[in-house]
């Protein structure tokens, strides 16, 4: 089932909004409020979503590209979290977005003797136990040679060998479009540029019954009546509605887009005839519409990554900077606090129904979209009556074909020129 997020389309989802209550409304147009959409359904709940500006507006167009399991985490011994982004990651790959995903080779220069080799290739067969064979191929060791000939950019003296492995990419913001295709094909009402500005309540219970908002392109005003509201707003969580979104506190950390850093890792993607070098994470407490890299976040990438490089790059190597934020999970709501660096805090999701009609989810990460929008309307059907909506199915996005996967050599470092869009996205990437 298909549909096109035309104006036609939009005009009749306002005009269902304004006219009939709906089972589930969905709050935030990125990939977890367009994932709860879908979700939703296809459990044969009627379902309308509202995002105040575009979809994938926020950090779901601004992520690393990546679909992973996140070898940071494995470090961190988060093994529950890595398992279950690589099961995720899996799915991506073979049944719910192969026209979307692939896989891309990584390349971790070693620059330690004796010790590093077997340290972190303990590391990746444990990740390939945990789900990383299934879709993608399994890691192997290289002598310096080899990774030279891998990475020819390199410095020879910043590495004493290497070890490639893999993971997969995507185009996240084409995923989201997709994604809302797919649950406007099975029924949703889908609507852009519609901005929530309150809840409806019911008194003296305080049970949410609905919201107000408001149509940003003819000015009009809407009361659209559901039966449980989810809020899946990201780093806007907890704006403008404090008094009735429960106990979840978010503490939005900015990256911007390879050798380890005293904090976290560094990456080196391609991306079209581009490279992607990030990210950075630090604590984010401005204006959550409009984050930027700054000054001192451009100089410590570029300093990160010319420590490997043969020509260091300079700024006027860079053709673009971009910024999102991850809605992490502070105090009272999962592992870590306020005062706590935000390397350190949990990327898994929490969801918070603490408010009757009410649910809240932040955190997490996105490739786990599809987990976190199944928990976010698991609360939501646990708040209805019995018997409102079986169990969320997976369901490929819309153009869905499996495929078999090869991995092609590609460019070889971002000084590589002649480098195809085609080719691009299969090239090797570095990480350490």
């Amino acid at each position: 089932m298909t549909a096109a997020l035309s104006p036609e389309h939009r005009a009749a989802s306002v005009a269902r909004m304004a006219a009939e209550p709906f089972d589930i409304v969905v709050v935030g147009g990125g990939v977890t409020g367009t994932g709860a959409a879908l979700d939703a359904a296809t459990r044969g709940l009627s379902v309308a979503l509202i995002e105040a500006t575009d979809y994938a507006a926020g950090a779901s167009s601004k992520s690393s590209k990546l679909i992973h399991g996140g070898l940071r985490y494995l470090e961190m011994l988060d093994f529950g979290l890595v398992r279950e982004a690589l099961t995720e990651r899996g799915l991506l790959l073979t049944r719910l977005a192969p026209h979307l995903v692939r896989p891309v080779p990584f390349l971790w220069p070693l620059t330690h003797r004796l010790w590093e080799r077997p340290y972190v290739g303990a590391g990746l067969l444990l990740y390939d136990t945990m789900g990383g064979r299934r879709a993608v191929p399994r890691s192997r060791h290289l002598s310096r040679t080899r990774a030279l000939e891998v990475a020819p950019a390199l410095r020879p003296d910043a590495l004493v060998g290497g070890v490639q492995f893999y993971d997969a990419q995507e185009d996240d913001a084409r995923m989201v479009a997709c994604l809302a295709r797919t649950a406007a094909g099975h029924g949703a009402a889908m609507a852009t540029r519609v901005a929530m500005v309150g809840l409806l309540t019911l008194t003296p219970s305080g049970r949410v019954t609905g919201i107000r908002a408001s149509d940003l392109l003819n000015g009009t005003d809407l009361q659209i009546g559901a039966r449980h509201v989810v809020l899946a707003t990201g780093a806007w969580t907890g704006a403008g509605v404090e008094s009735a979104e429960g106990e979840l506190q978010v503490r939005p950390s900015k990256g911007g887009l390879l050798t380890r850093t005293e904090k976290s890792v560094l990456f080196v993607i391609p991306w079209g005839e581009h490279w992607l070098i990030g990210d950075t994470d630090t604590e984010w407490p401005y204006d959550p519409g409009h984050p930027a890299a700054s000054r001192a976040d451009i100089d410590y990438l570029l300093a990160k990554v010319n420590h490997m490089l043969r020509e260091p790059l300079t700024a006027d190597d860079i053709e673009g900077v971009f910024s999102g934020l991850r809605p992490l999970v502070a105090a009272g709501a999962g592992r870590g606090g306020a005062g706590a660096d935000t390397t350190k805090l949990s990327r898994e999701h929490s969801v918070d129904s603490s408010v009757p009609g009410l649910s809240v989810i932040a955190g997490g990460k996105y490739t786990t979209y599809r987990v976190m929008a199944r928990d976010l309307i698991d609360a939501a059907v646990r708040d209805l009556a019995p018997g409102s909506g079986g169990t969320g199915a997976t369901t490929a996005a819309v153009g869905a074909i499996p495929a078999s996967r090869t991995v092609g050599p590609g460019c070889q470092s971002p000084r590589s020129t002649g480098c195809s869009a085609a080719m691009a996205p299969m090239s090797p990437a570095c990480l350490t």
